[in-house]
């Protein structure tokens, strides 16, 4: 089971929540990899190889992502989503903005606020 983690960030430095969904995405079980969408976030991405657990870190670095818009960002997740059994992100107000986006294109359920993986 492979999982796909959206990064939070700010463009430059990776935000600790992400860390925190990491282990969530970790217990559902098989390799996780990370998406840093961005502009300029290469410094982001890095630091998300970095974290335990993480076996591969998927960069989308350009100015359509720039400004983390929900309609760029959850086109490029649905684009993505074949490869992966599971779409994990932290419960921030960007990823709150984009996921339902990406549960209605795939037209599956969304499960929101998880408190642990069992």
């Amino acid at each position: 089971m492979t999982t796909l983690l959206i990064a939070e960030h700010d463009n430059k430095t990776l935000n600790g929540v992400t860390a925190k969904a990491l282990t969530a995405a970790i217990a559902l079980g098989g390799p996780v990899h990370v998406l840093v969408a961005g502009e300029g976030a290469g410094a982001v991405a890095e630091a998300a190889g970095k974290l335990s657990g993480v076996e591969k870190v998927l960069l989308a670095d350009g100015p359509a992502y720039g400004h983390r818009l929900a309609e760029p960002l959850a086109a490029l997740i649905v684009s993505l989503a074949g490869s992966y059994d599971a779409i994990v992100g932290p419960s921030t107000a960007m990823v709150k903005n984009v996921l339902p986006r990406v549960a209605a294109l795939l037209d599956v359920m969304q499960i929101s606020d998880i408190m642990k993986v069992v």
